[in-house]
């Protein structure tokens, strides 16, 4: 298919980011503000031991920093649309240097602000004129204690010019110099494996060229499990250390208080799926069946069990069938949805040059926008769908909160964009009959499986890996493959799925354990949507006010608080078993079929 230059496809398809800035030569202009902003801060230094030096400090900030945000947006998005643009690629380097520049000028706020009591921060928080920072303020004095002295903060942040040195080798390693056997698929086609074809491969209907896809991408890892071991036990001593500098009990507490998260929602998490594997194992035992296999191997388990082409539509089209399904959020909800097809928040095609993937993104006091490559599959009909969910929970953030509380924390990130895609497919199954049906129920099902129990086994592998290391006990190769081997058992065996050896090394391909204790969140934040799209198609207007509230809070609060406005207590066992029952009823549904 002929990819097209940028300037033949049709305006009504491309974003208009001359809402961020006017023109380019307005840019440069901007870019001179900012610089001249950014040699200022340095005067408040000293100055953040009163109320009024704090304040005017905060104010300034906030100003330079929602300039700079629109500076370095326009230009990493006019960059994003097409790569090779040479004055789009100069301009994002500029703006992200001024960006460290400045960061690097204003890095002493933070360790003075800290100098100051508790008592006094929390007493500030309390002031009126302080409400855009009152939670950034509480935060700063519930933190009190793991924050060093000025001295010592400046040592420990000079350790973040090789801190992600093991994240940044096994990228390296994993992107450039991995190498993958090559094989002859049934074709008698030769087969040139990479993390792209291997995806590809694991959805083929032919099974043998799924085995050895499975055999050449492990055997990889395993031929290198060594230097790779190394690499994950750098990085979790370095948590250790980190956690232990910092003065937390381990480095789960330490990784959730980033997000004043209370680390007992990972306990519960991991708690409650550890007793509903029974589900998990009963849609094993079903998908053996579909499948007709006597046993299920582990490269058995992304394979389609239904196929069906009928989902795939025209952007129009798709528009159309999204807004549909998004109709119980109601009118307001419905006219941003419009605006956002026709006010150019949207760049649709993919042309020469363009980034790849989809994302949402854009700076305060603008709308969102959103950025497509769509290709008329069911996938990016999904997709639409999930980046409105993020465009729309930016939009009521940004409108209804101050610009210092207006950016919600990552825990809750994904919830908005998975709850607009269960609404889809929600709607898609309340209209759709036999195989279409079939595949929408087993898309939900796969859903669940890769994301609610993958990550949450991925999660138990990271807290025993960090544990062990906290306790002194040793790390090494093996010890790292036994424990991924034998949860994998936990999740598999009693299903009756063959665990083959090789996926003891499966845990060396995932690139999110160097940021640890971030997997959960993906756990989390999907049962969190179908608990808040539940409650949308069942209770209505009542729902759609309280989900509202999670929408417009930002990060005015504890990302758990905001969640508990939209009905969902993830403290608590609830949600889970609500999520767990959501996924037996559908299995339930396609095995009637």
């Amino acid at each position: 298919m002929k990819i097209e230059k940028r300037d033949n496809i049709d305006g009504k398809y491309k974003w208009r980011l001359e809402d961020i800035v006017a023109s380019d030569d307005e840019w440069e202009r901007l870019y001179s503000e900012c610089k001249t902003l950014g040699a200022q801060i340095a005067g408040f230094d000293g100055r953040l031991s009163d109320e009024d030096g704090i304040y005017e400090c905060l104010r300034f900030d906030d100003a330079l920093n929602q300039k700079l945000e629109r500076l370095y947006v326009y230009a990493k998005m006019r960059k994003d649309e097409d790569c090779s643009v040479e004055k789009y690629l100069s301009m994002t380097d500029r703006a992200n240097m001024l960006l460290v520049d400045v960061s690097e000028k204003a890095a002493f706020i933070q360790p003075q602000l800290s100098e100051n009591s508790a008592q006094f921060l929390t007493s500030l928080a309390a002031k009126a004129r302080f409400s855009d920072y009152s939670y950034s303020l509480e935060l700063l004095a519930k933190n009190k204690e793991h924050t060093l002295s000025s001295k010592e903060e400046i040592l420990l942040a000079g350790t973040g010019l090789f801190s992600g040195i093991f994240q940044e080798a096994f990228g390296m390693f994993d992107n450039l110099d991995i190498s993958f056997k090559s094989f002859k698929n049934s074709d008698g086609e030769k087969v040139e494996l990479s993390h792209g074809v291997y995806g590809a491969m694991m959805q083929s209907p032919v099974r043998s060229d799924r085995k050895k896809a499975f055999e050449s991408m492990f055997g990889a890892y395993r031929d290198m499990i060594n230097t790779v071991s190394m690499l994950y036990i750098g990085n979790v001593k370095k948590n250790v250390f980190y956690s232990k500098a910092r003065k937390y009990s381990g480095c789960l507490d330490r990784a959730t208080s980033a997000e004043d998260v209370p680390s007992e929602v990972y306990s519960r998490l991991v708690k409650c799926i550890d007793s509903s594997l029974g589900g998990l194992h009963r849609y094993l035992r079903y998908r053996k069946k579909a499948l007709g296999y006597s046993s299920l191997h582990m490269y058995d388990l992304h394979v389609p069990i239904v196929e069906c082409d009928a989902l795939a539509s025209d952007y129009d089209d798709a528009c159309k069938t999204v807004k549909a399904a998004l109709a119980p959020m109601g009118q307001e909800y419905a006219e941003l949805l419009d605006r956002a097809f026709s006010e150019g928040w949207i760049d649709v095609y993919e042309n020469k040059g363009k980034r790849s993937g989809a994302y949402s993104w854009g700076c305060y006091g603008v709308h969102p926008y959103v950025l497509l490559n769509y290709q008329n599959t069911a996938h990016d009909v999904f997709t639409v769908a999930h980046e409105l969910g993020h465009a729309m929970h930016s939009y009521y953030s940004n409108e209804t909160q101050p610009y210092a509380k207006a950016d919600y924390k990552i825990f809750v990130a994904e919830v908005a964009s998975t709850v607009n895609e269960v609404l889809l497919l929600r709607h898609l199954l309340s209209k759709a009959e036999g195989e279409r049906k079939k595949y929408l129920l087993s898309y939900l099902l796969d859903m669940f499986r890769t994301t609610v129990f993958r990550q949450t086994q991925f999660a138990e592998f990271e807290y025993k890996a960090h544990k062990l290391a906290e306790n002194g006990e040793p790390l090494n190769a093996h010890v790292l493959s036994q424990i991924y081997y034998d949860l994998n058992q936990k999740y598999y065996k009693t299903s009756g799925v063959v665990n083959d050896e090789l996926i003891k090394y499966e845990w060396a391909r995932i690139p999110h354990f160097y940021n640890a204790f971030y997997v959960y969140k993906y756990s989390t934040g999907l049962i969190s949507a179908l608990c808040i799209a539940e409650k949308i198609l069942t209770e209505g207007e009542r729902a759609v006010a309280a989900y509202k509230k999670f929408l417009k809070a930002g990060g005015s609060m504890s990302p758990v608080e905001i969640l508990k406005l939209a009905g969902v207590d993830l403290t608590q066992s609830a949600p889970y078993e609500q999520a767990m029952k959501i996924f037996d009823d559908t299995l339930s549904q396609l095995e009637a079929l």
